[in-house]
């Protein structure tokens, strides 16, 4: 959330953002209603601060022995008053709150202003393409082929846009994450978190999601409880409404979890395969860091993603989203995008963005910095170290053969017992 003083201060500026990042919200009532908030709160501290000042002088009235009576009958009127403010009050504060919770992040200085992901600079590239002697297949019939991937089953047990993974499939999936977990704990020094995999609306506000994004949640009925759409949501809420010690940070977590998202608004897009799904699980990276160390902290937590991929020899870019393709709470996102051979484009598995203080404030997440000091905003940043599902398509992918086979990155044979080819399994 932004701060209310900065938004009004920078009305035209903010407006300015809204266009560039494609967001049609209108803020035309804006003004008028923290303008009649302000009113409102003046007003009330005005006649708060009379009702203190006729009740001292009450008093010393009484103590002389003078007669009170008409400014007792003063007192009442205005105590009724402020009563009907002080009720009056909340609901235009809830209003403006209301608005600002729908005004997504101010952008990093550096990002470049365009309309969609044709306009997302390339950064860098890494990796080279491998050329193929036959027609590469996507990977849901390669995973078919290897009986190691059954949508059809999945589709029997839950539905459209799941999948259900046997055998070798289910085993590369949790090598996936246990490799990826190990490099983070062990070569990043980030500490693991296993969190709740439901949160409540307190927590979807604090990051983000709500109230703008609810159609894209899975909701518990009859409960305060979503499914978590990303570890993001409970990490980060990890320290809601508390006060860290700038010698606490950065703090850096990293989660393995299951993540779910109705995808609302994608129908048609991604509907074979395992790139858009309810469910699919992720390691997320998250940090906390210190206003003047998140530009830095945002770099290295790209590049610690960036070497699972460069681990496991997948070729991939970089690119940085231009305003249009930024997300709701992010001020600067980097996206690694892995090549996929039979589509022969670059595929987004992992979005990496430093979200300033846009979080922090929802969620009022604070720190000091020495004791008997002002507290100040931390900043967020989070990122996925990376995509798991999606991690399992590049590989199928890239790494396929001609006889129909896949060969295993070495990075990842120690997690499956040296196994280096994956070949068909028995037909179930």
């Amino acid at each position: 959330m932004l701060d209310l003083k900065f938004v009004r201060s920078n009305l035209d500026l903010v407006k300015g953002m809204l266009e560039n990042r494609g967001y049609n919200l209108d803020l035309s009532d804006f003004q008028s209603l923290d303008e009649k908030r302000r009113s409102i709160l003046s007003g009330l501290e005005q006649l708060r601060h009379r009702r203190n000042k006729v009740s001292d002088k009450i008093a010393a009235m009484k103590k002389n022995g003078e007669d009170t009576s008409s400014l007792v009958a003063e007192m009442k009127t205005v105590s009724k008053e402020i009563k009907e403010i002080e009720t009056e009050l909340p609901g235009v504060v809830d209003q403006v709150n209301k608005v600002l919770m729908l005004i997504p992040n101010m952008p990093h200085e550096s990002v470049v202003v365009g309309e969609s992901a044709d306009d997302n600079p390339v950064i860098r590239k890494w990796g080279t393409i491998r050329e193929f002697a036959f027609n590469p297949l996507p990977h849901w019939e390669i995973g078919e082929k290897l009986n190691i991937l059954d949508f059809s089953r999945a589709a029997k047990i839950a539905g459209s846009r799941f999948s259900l993974q046997s055998g070798i499939g289910a085993t590369l999936e949790r090598a996936l994450i246990n490799f990826m977990l190990d490099i983070h704990i062990n070569h990043h020094d980030y500490v693991e978190i296993l969190p709740p995999f439901l949160v409540n609306s307190d927590s979807m506000t604090g990051t983000g999601q709500l109230p703008k994004f609810r159609e894209d949640l899975f909701k518990v009925d009859g409960w305060d409880l979503f499914l978590i759409p990303t570890a993001e949501v409970p990490v980060t809420n990890i320290y809601r409404d508390e006060i860290l010690s700038s010698d606490q940070l950065p703090i850096r977590y990293v989660s393995y979890t299951p993540c779910f998202r109705s995808e609302a608004g994608s129908y048609g897009k991604d509907t074979r395969g395992l790139i858009r799904q309810h469910q699919f699980n992720k390691v997320e990276l998250v940090k906390f860091c210190c206003p003047e160390d998140s530009d830095g902290e945002l770099e290295s937590l790209t590049a610690d993603a960036e070497e699972i991929l460069q681990r496991l020899e997948l070729p991939y870019r970089v690119v940085s989203l231009c305003s249009g393709d930024l997300g709701f709470s992010a001020a600067k996102t980097y996206d690694l995008e892995v090549w996929l051979p039979e589509q022969e484009v670059y595929r987004e598995i992992s979005s990496c963005s430093n979200f300033t203080d846009f979080q922090a404030r929802r969620a009022n997440i604070r720190f000091r910095r020495k004791k008997g000091s002002g507290t100040e905003l931390a900043h967020t940043i989070n990122g996925s170290g990376l995509a798991v599902g999606r991690t399992l398509v590049a590989i199928l992918e890239n790494y396929q053969q001609p006889d129909g086979s896949v060969t295993i990155p070495e990075a990842l044979r120690p997690y499956l017992g040296g196994l280096s080819v994956i070949r068909r399994e028995g037909a179930g």
